[in-house]
């Protein structure tokens, strides 16, 4: 008869874990689901058909750059410090300023020749949000090069410049960061 007053304290603990995952489970989701989740658009695309199409796109890139270039012409750059703890060096990003800007773009055969048939996008965007996304679905080619029109960028902080251009099958990419200093 002496076990019988002896308590147990294992289903408690068994109900303890159990509440404490539900609590957690719940905690996680809450916490997911109130941060915003912004899709890439590394290939001017949504990412699932960049995902699907990935090894189209790398070919077609490849039959361009064996054949064309694309520069961006005009820009004001600044120089960027490298990052001693790295070994990837950092390209000098464009500076914008505040207001109004507009790009030039150069299609350029391995000739040297300048290419004014090509159909090309330009998207302005920000690394980590597709809030202020600014589309241009066809670049006019005037004077030599492929000039956006005037964009308005107004916040400060980091940007990427997009530039796609279309030679029939062949498709090229270029992406540059660019940089819009906070006013003082």
């Amino acid at each position: 008869m002496a076990t019988a007053d002896k308590k147990t304290y294992w289903p408690h603990m068994i109900l303890g874990f159990l509440l404490l995952a539900v609590v957690l489970g719940y905690w996680t989701v809450r916490t997911a689901s109130s941060m915003p989740v912004q899709e890439t658009d590394d290939y001017m695309m949504k990412y699932q058909m960049s995902d699907i199409h990935i090894n189209e796109i790398v070919e077609s890139k490849q039959a361009f750059d064996a054949k064309y270039d694309i520069r961006l012409v005009g820009a004001t750059t600044m120089v960027m410090t490298d990052n001693i703890h790295s070994n990837r060096p950092q390209p000098d990003a464009v500076v914008l300023t505040k207001g109004k800007n507009s790009f030039r773009y150069q299609v350029v055969g391995k000739d040297g020749i300048s290419v004014g048939d090509a159909n090309c996008t330009f998207l302005l965007t920000r690394p980590h949000t597709n809030v202020d996304n600014i589309m241009v679905e066809k670049v006019e080619f005037k004077d030599g090069y492929y000039q956006t029109p005037e964009l308005d960028v107004e916040k400060p902080g980091r940007y990427l410049l997009r530039f796609r251009a279309a030679m029939g099958s062949a498709v090229g990419f270029s992406s540059a960061e660019a940089y819009l200093k906070p006013a003082n």
